[in-house]
């Protein structure tokens, strides 16, 4: 069992930045693929990025250029920074880890990402 605890969500404006936070609670961190994820009310949850074990990422097409993925074994951690935000990633974003992309995911709680107009 592997628990997440996001952190950093907030309202900004729009053009500004944002850093999310994953904790995670296992020791094989490094292990597992990462990810996050975003969801509005009434939409399907979107990816937003990953980053594998060995360190691929791949972002959704909405954030590319804008948004950054990064892991920290050392800490357990998962980090998202948001930079030049729009009111359109308004959203919960929600940390995911998986041991493969095949296998099942360990989600957070999520957090609220408001960004105003």
């Amino acid at each position: 069992q592997v628990q997440l605890v996001e952190s950093g969500g907030g309202l900004v404006q729009a053009g500004g930045s944002l850093t999310l936070s994953c904790a995670a609670s296992t020791n094989i961190f490094s292990r597992y693929i990462m990810g996050w994820y975003r969801q509005t009310p009434g939409k399907q949850r979107e990816l937003v990025a990953t980053i594998t074990a060995g360190g691929t990422i791949n972002y959704g097409d909405s954030v590319k250029g804008r948004f950054t993925i990064a892991r920290d074994n050392a800490k357990k951690t998962l980090l998202l920074q948001m930079n030049s935000l729009k009111p359109e990633d308004t959203a919960v974003y929600y940390c995911n880890a998986r041991l493969t992309f095949l296998t099942n995911a360990y989600w957070g709680q999520g957090t609220q990402v408001t960004v105003s107009s």
